[in-house]
């Protein structure tokens, strides 16, 4: 994969800023997990870019890097139970707002990637940025961006042995042909989100 070498280091200089992003809003099954991230002010890597334009073996390169030179990080899992709940916007959300609460020093200002948040925790309107794109144009939101995808497939991949039949292995999830045709077989998990609806599953299995 192409390294982004252009990724900005901060949006204000001197100021504690933490990126955050999240991996897992398009699967049937399995958490969201987000991430929030505040990198030293100095931190490059060649290899970091928006997790989804990196290879898998690139990303578990990047991870321990970046979890032993943060200045803090927190990844947390919202269920597929609470997504049916809040929905999978608004779960994400909450994911990286519990993150951001478990960073240690407290960030200043948070990098939202996305077009979407809302003020929690004392984080009013002027203490975050949403960033369209946030993944391929600020380094701290590339590095939630693949915490928040290895540690997703992480746990992917250890339900897979929990339920072999939907290849959550290779899948991590994802309506593809393989796990739209186990749901067909075998119905759904406790792990799938009962709030999708994909057509290939019309009338709902859920």
């Amino acid at each position: 994969m192409k390294p982004a070498r252009n990724l900005l280091p901060y949006m204000e200089a001197g100021r504690l800023e933490a990126g955050c992003d999240e991996a897992g809003r398009g699967p049937l099954a399995g958490p969201v997990f987000a991430a929030a991230v505040i990198l030293p002010p100095d931190f490059h890597h060649p290899l970091l870019n928006d997790s989804k334009q990196m290879s898998e073996k690139d990303r578990d390169i990047l991870r321990p890097i970046i979890e032993e030179e943060a200045l803090a990080w927190a990844v947390e899992a919202v269920e597929a139970e609470e997504i049916d709940q809040l929905n999978i916007l608004w779960a994400s959300v909450t994911g990286m707002q519990r993150a951001v609460l478990r960073l240690d020093p407290r960030p200043d200002f948070l990098l939202i990637d996305g077009n979407k948040f809302r003020p929690f925790g004392g984080f009013g309107f002027n203490s975050y940025k949403t960033v369209v794109h946030g993944d391929a144009t600020f380094a701290s939101i590339a590095a939630a961006s693949v915490l928040a995808k290895t540690h997703r497939d992480e746990r992917m991949r250890a339900l897979a042995k929990e339920y072999p039949q939907y290849g959550w292995d290779r899948n991590f999830g994802y309506p593809t042909p393989e796990h739209i045709q186990a749901l067909k077989e075998f119905g759904p998990t406790p792990y799938h989100r009962r709030s999708f609806h994909p057509k290939a599953l019309e009338p709902s299995l859920f």
